[in-house]
């Protein structure tokens, strides 16, 4: 299990594969054009520390959430075979409720 520190959360990273119109299977890093991206919380940090007391903040993002964060602020790692992304809560858009 990977666990952020701070106020960073990580986040799976969904599989999304799209077919062209000829039938060819396009994986999602062929969309570079992309600002956003999208993923499920896996793991979410203690939080940012407060300047005054030294206690840490609660996140609004908890495990299970469906996110949209920045794409060029998340870090990409792998782990056991897994593709991850940790992201600092500042880069977390929106949470997506369905």
């Amino acid at each position: 299990m990977v666990i952020p520190m701070d106020a960073r959360v990580v986040i799976k990273k969904p599989s999304r594969e799209e077919m062209s119109s000829g039938g060819i299977i396009l994986p999602d890093s062929i969309d570079e054009g992309k600002q956003t991206e999208q993923g499920i919380v896996e793991a979410v940090g203690p939080g940012s520390r407060n300047m005054n007391d030294g206690q840490h903040m609660p996140m609004d993002i908890k495990i299970g959430d469906k996110i949209i964060f920045t794409k060029f602020s998340a870090v990409e790692i792998s782990h056991n075979g897994e593709d991850l992304f940790v992201v600092m809560e500042r880069d977390i858009i929106a949470k997506i409720e369905e």
